[in-house]
C-alpha cells in the first residue's frame, strides 16, 4: 500500500516587534517548536515596525503595546488596519486589552507568556490565515469564473443545433449568411439552405458574437463579412450579401450598421 500523501502548509511568517531583547527570544523561543512558523524579522521600536511591514510583508505580527517613540496602536494606525497581517497583541500590562481588540487584534497576550495560552493562539492564527486563505482562493475563483464567462458571452457560441424530424443538425455559426425572424422561430440561412430553429431572434442576438453579426432590423441580424454592399433604395435602406440576398435595414440601426461596415465595404449612392 503506498504511503499516504501529507500536505506541508506553507510557512507562516512572523514579524517579532519588542523593545525588550528578552521579549523578543521568548517569543521566538516559544515559536520554535512550530514547524509551520519562522521569524521573519524583528523590530525594536515604532519606526523599526513600519519598516519591517513594508519590506518583509509578515503573515503574523507579535506587536508590543508599549514601545519607544510610537506605541502599538500608532503602529497599527500608522500603516493602516486594512493593509495589516494578523496582529496578536504583546504588553505587560492587561487594560490595554479591551482597545487591543477594539483595533482588531486577534489576540492579546500577557507577559510573562504562558506556553498554554500562547498554544492557543498559535490555533487561532492558523484558523484566521486558513479562513483567508479560503476566502481568496474563492475570490480568486470568482475573478476567474467571471472573466471566462465574460470571455465566452463576448465571444458567443460557435455552433447551432436544429432539431429535425429525423435528427440533430449541428450548424457551426461561420456557415450563416443572415439569420431572419419567423414567428416564434429564427431562420438560418445557410447558402442555398434554410433551417428553422426554435429560438427568438432576441434570444438568438445574446448569443452570438457582436463582432460578427449585428441585429439591422427588428426581423433580421446579418454576419458582417457576408454583407457586400449597403445601400439606400425608394423602399429604404438594406445591405445586398455576397451570394445575393437583399436584407432590410432599419432606420435607426443604419447609423450603427455604417459605422461597423466603415472600413470592410463602400456605401452605394440612392437609386
Amino acid at each position: 500500500m503506498p504511503p499516504a500523501v501529507t500536505h506541508t502548509p506553507a510557512k507562516i511568517r512572523v514579524l517579532v516587534a519588542d523593545d525588550e531583547p528578552l521579549a523578543r527570544r521568548g517569543v521566538r523561543q516559544l515559536l520554535a517548536p512550530h514547524a509551520d512558523m519562522t521569524v521573519a524579522g524583528e523590530s525594536r521600536n515604532g519606526p523599526e515596525t513600519l519598516r519591517a511591514l513594508d519590506a518583509l510583508a509578515p503573515d503574523l505580527l507579535f506587536l508590543d503595546v508599549q514601545m519607544p517613540e510610537m506605541d502599538g496602536f500608532e503602529v497599527l494606525r500608522a500603516h493602516g488596519a486594512e493593509r495589516m497581517p494578523t496582529v496578536v497583541f504583546v504588553t505587560a500590562h492587561d487594560q490595554f486589552a479591551v482597545r487591543a481588540f477594539e483595533a482588531h487584534a486577534l489576540d492579546y497576550l500577557v507577559k510573562p507568556l504562558n506556553v498554554e495560552r500562547f498554544e492557543a493562539a498559535l490555533r487561532r492564527v492558523r484558523e484566521r490565515l486558513h479562513m483567508m486563505e479560503a476566502v481568496d482562493r474563492a475570490a480568486r475563483l470568482t475573478v476567474l469564473l467571471a472573466a471566462e464567462r465574460a470571455h465566452r458571452e463576448r465571444s458567443g457560441v460557435e455552433r447551432l443545433v436544429v432539431s429535425t424530424a429525423t435528427s440533430d443538425l449541428v450548424i457551426p455559426v461561420a456557415d450563416i449568411d443572415w439569420i431572419s425572424a419567423d414567428d416564434y422561430y429564427a431562420c438560418l440561412h445557410v447558402g442555398a439552405k434554410d433551417h428553422l430553429l426554435r429560438e427568438s431572434l432576441s434570444s438568438l442576438e445574446a448569443r452570438l458574437d457582436t463582432r460578427l453579426f449585428a441585429r439591422v432590423h427588428r426581423s433580421a441580424i446579418v454576419q458582417l463579412d457576408r454583407v457586400r454592399e449597403l445601400r439606400t433604395t425608394l423602399h429604404g435602406d438594406e445591405v445586398v450579401l455576397r451570394n445575393g440576398s437583399r436584407v432590410p435595414v432599419s432606420r435607426r440601426k443604419r447609423a450603427m450598421l455604417e459605422n461597423l461596415l466603415r472600413y470592410r465595404l463602400p456605401t452605394c449612392p440612392t437609386r
